[in-house]
């Protein structure tokens, strides 16, 4: 295959799940901000969700203050955010415009009508009326996508770069939000069994043994819609439930969405999906790129929770972006850069 062919099928598939991942932190936070709480509590979820795809400078520039309606215009529809849902679904598309002959007429046709009904919407100001409904139409049309291209694709070379595309650009995504999400509350700790604490307490806040208050004495209402918000925006909050039984517990749903190699958004099954079709399109020179997803794989697939909350979660999220940027740097040599004659 050629190395451009390869490029546009890579970076289709990242767009269209990263239009998805930004729909689903936008609606969580929009669904959460209609709950009752503070205007403090508010603006900063959604100074979060900035911080996430690492957009709050770039926003603070050209809009200042930061509103729901802002925002949600800032991510939603402006076309010099290359992030937004907008600027993603024509990305997509406009690499599925380049490789109209690689992809069957069904995948051309969705992510084509995808991007002209979204203009349409846009327009329309369905997003501003209804966002809720909105985002799940995002959501829908991603899963079409993905749904046409295993259904109706050939499982040839075009097939794996698209699935390296999107769940590399997955776990990119649910690691970034476990990272932001699990520091935004900075009464939250994670104890062990004899409530020492695990080195989870916020930088500038006091530890439990200078008198931090237990876990008992928080907001537990404010603590399990935060935490929900946290699996349903990955639809993960049915998976919770079924796997754990219990309340919801911040360890477990970093175990959840960390270790578990059956929940489909966790960073060990986007790790295992990468590596299975990074292997399908093996050459003679991803040799190293295929050793450090493998290396990515085995550490996940072995780890323990207790283990990577003890050594700090914000350290281990860290190096595994860090791991999936150089993963996704040896993609681009190995396979999508032209090779000099």
């Amino acid at each position: 295959m050629l190395s451009r062919t390869a490029d546009h099928l890579f970076w289709m598939a990242r767009y269209m799940e990263r239009a998805e991942n930004t729909a689903r932190m936008l609606d969580v936070n929009y669904q959460t901000s209609l709950l009752p709480q503070s205007a403090d509590a508010a603006e900063q979820g959604w100074k979060g969700l900035l911080g996430i795809s690492e957009l709050t400078d770039d926003y603070a520039a050209r809009y200042g203050a930061v509103t729901p309606r802002s925002v949600m215009e800032y991510m939603v529809s402006d076309p010099n955010n290359g992030s937004s849902i907008r600027s993603c679904l024509m990305a997509a598309r406009e690499n599925a415009r380049a490789v109209r002959g690689t992809l069957t007429t069904e995948v051309w046709e969705t992510q084509n009508q995808t991007w002209l009904e979204f203009q349409r919407m846009v327009s329309d100001g369905a997003f501003l009326r209804d966002p809720g409904t909105a985002f799940e139409w995002v959501k829908f049309r991603s899963h079409l996508s993905r749904g046409v291209t295993v259904g109706t694709m050939l499982q040839d070379e075009a097939f794996h770069f698209l699935r390296i595309g999107s769940f590399l650009e997955r776990a990119d995504n649910t690691a970034r939000l476990l990272d932001v999400k699990f520091h935004a509350v900075p009464t939250e700790f994670f104890g062990r069994p004899d409530g020492m604490d695990m080195g989870m307490s916020m930088p500038g806040t006091a530890s439990q043994s200078q008198g931090e208050e237990p876990a008992e004495g928080r907001d537990v209402e404010y603590d399990f819609y935060h935490w929900s918000a946290i699996l349903r925006s990955v639809s993960a909050f049915e998976v919770y439930r079924k796997v754990y039984r219990n309340v919801i517990r911040p360890e477990k749903v970093a175990e959840l969405l960390i270790l578990r190699p059956d929940m489909p958004r966790s960073l060990a099954a986007c790790i295992q999906e990468v590596l299975s079709n990074l292997t399908m399109v093996a050459n003679g020179q991803s040799s190293e790129t295929l050793r450090r997803a493998g290396r990515l794989r085995a550490d996940l697939q072995y780890g323990r929770i207790d283990e990577i909350l003890a050594t700090g979660l914000h350290a281990y999220l860290t190096q595994f972006l860090e791991r999936v940027g150089t993963i996704g740097v040896g993609i681009s040599r190995d396979f999508l850069v032209p090779v000099e004659a």
